[in-house]
């Protein structure tokens, strides 16, 4: 017997009824962005190398270690997404988007790709809800963005979340603070591990970012950027406070929040758990004002967040919280013949044609294992059909929480069931 093949390390394959439970997870998200404006976009899962080497900066990890990147057979180099953030940018140029009406706001489901370590709600393989939003520049945005985040989790149940804030200033009064930090560092670099070096000299900000418990110890007694803000940048983050204070939003500001990716400015956030170990991010984003001009277009404020799927259906088992699940069957139909059998079809197609979750016996089992297994499957009713329903053309339909029935005549099924679940059926 030939040798089987597994899957790739990193990845894994999504099996029901989870593959279930997950769209309607990712149907919720999609649906609370809608409420706040937000339209899904799709973005081709691979990009030129380019776009994340310059979106995403050349001193991340992402960059320098962890993108899957291949030369085509027409001699590019291509990426898999990383992340999703710079190919919504790249859709939003190629297409014009920027000259319609702002704000303009996208959400989206995604697959992105990192070679990392695997580790509990990290595959190389992950899902990322994100949403973005271009053209807006005033602290009220960050505050709904937020406000969106937040929305989330609360409509999961999650409440054992904390948001945490900073702000990393902008062109105008970062080299300052990476000129502090820089100084800083610079005293202690025999101290810092190889990659921090590096980043030494050409981002000393992404050393805050660093894993190491050695640079991360070292990092502690750094200066402060909050203490090097312009006063615009000042201003700004005042002003988002003061809105998610409106707003009776609970937060604390963290200096040491820098996040991964080199396109952020101004507002950075995350909501952290502490259900999940270590790494505790469920959820990261911010402001990157530069990005649009990074990638050819013209100054366009932006801002948006990302949210790992695996890491979110992780949080959700953690706390003891279900993930939403899809509508159970609401009638499984239980043929006794052949007659029966292709009456049930016919009566599942029109019920499905209405909506209707309907199923039928495929396999030949007995009336017994019928039962069985419509109640294996959450089936809300069950009706079975024989010879003798056919001939009286009427069929009892049996709601499987408490045992009623009620005969239905089979002339009229589909008219009759469709107006007894909408709440008729209940009163008999």
């Amino acid at each position: 017997m030939p040798k089987r093949i597994q899957a790739i390390k990193g990845t894994q394959d999504v099996l029901p009824p989870y593959g279930d439970t997950l769209r309607t997870l990712e149907n919720t998200l999609l649906s609370i962005a809608h409420n706040y404006g937000y339209s899904e976009i799709r973005t081709p899962v691979f990009e030129p190398t380019e776009l994340f080497s310059r979106g995403m900066g050349g001193t991340t990890d992402v960059v320098q270690k962890e993108m899957y990147t291949f030369e085509d057979k027409g001699g590019r180099s291509i990426t898999l997404r990383p992340e999703g953030t710079a190919g919504v940018v790249r859709a939003l140029l190629e297409h014009g988007l920027f000259n319609e009406p702002m704000p303009q706001k996208l959400s989206y489901i995604t697959s992105c790709y990192r070679y990392e370590k695997p580790q509990a709600g990290r595959y190389r393989e992950f899902h990322q809800f994100g949403v973005e939003c271009f053209g807006a520049s005033g602290p009220a945005v960050d505050a709904e963005l937020i406000a969106l985040a937040a929305g989330i989790f609360r409509t999961l149940g999650l409440t054992a979340l904390r948001l945490e804030l900073n702000s990393i200033g902008c062109p105008s009064c970062r080299p300052a603070y990476h000129a502090a930090l820089k100084k800083y560092f610079a005293a202690r670099q025999d101290e810092l591990c190889p990659a921090c070096l590096e980043r030494l000299e050409r981002n000393p900000l992404r050393i805050l970012d660093c894993k190491s418990p050695v640079c991360a110890a070292i990092a502690e007694d750094a200066p402060i950027g909050l203490d090097y803000l312009c006063g615009a940048c000042a201003e700004h983050f005042d002003g988002l406070k003061s809105t998610l204070d409106a707003l009776e939003m609970a937060y604390s500001v963290n200096p040491r929040i820098v996040r991964g990716l080199d396109y952020y400015t101004k507002t950075v956030f995350e909501f952290v758990t502490d259900t999940i170990g270590a790494q505790g991010t469920v959820c990261g984003g911010g402001r990157y004002d530069g990005l649009v001009t990074e990638l050819g277009g013209n100054a366009l404020p932006a801002l948006g967040f990302g949210l790992g799927l695996e890491r979110l259906e992780l949080v959700l088992r953690a706390s003891g919280k279900k993930t939403p699940l899809p509508p159970p069957c609401t009638l499984y139909i239980v043929p006794i013949g052949e007659d029966a059998l292709c009456k049930a079809a016919a009566l599942c197609e029109k019920l499905r044609t209405k909506g209707i979750h309907a199923q039928f016996d495929v396999v030949g089992r007995s009336v017994k294992a019928q039962m069985k297994y419509a109640g294996k499957i959450g089936a809300l009713y069950t009706a079975v059909l024989g010879t003798d329903d056919l001939s009286a053309g009427t069929v009892a339909v049996k709601r499987m929480a408490d045992g009623e029935t009620q005969a239905i005549a089979l002339a009229d099924f589909v008219e009759a069931f469709y107006a007894k679940i909408l709440g008729c059926f209940n009163h008999f």
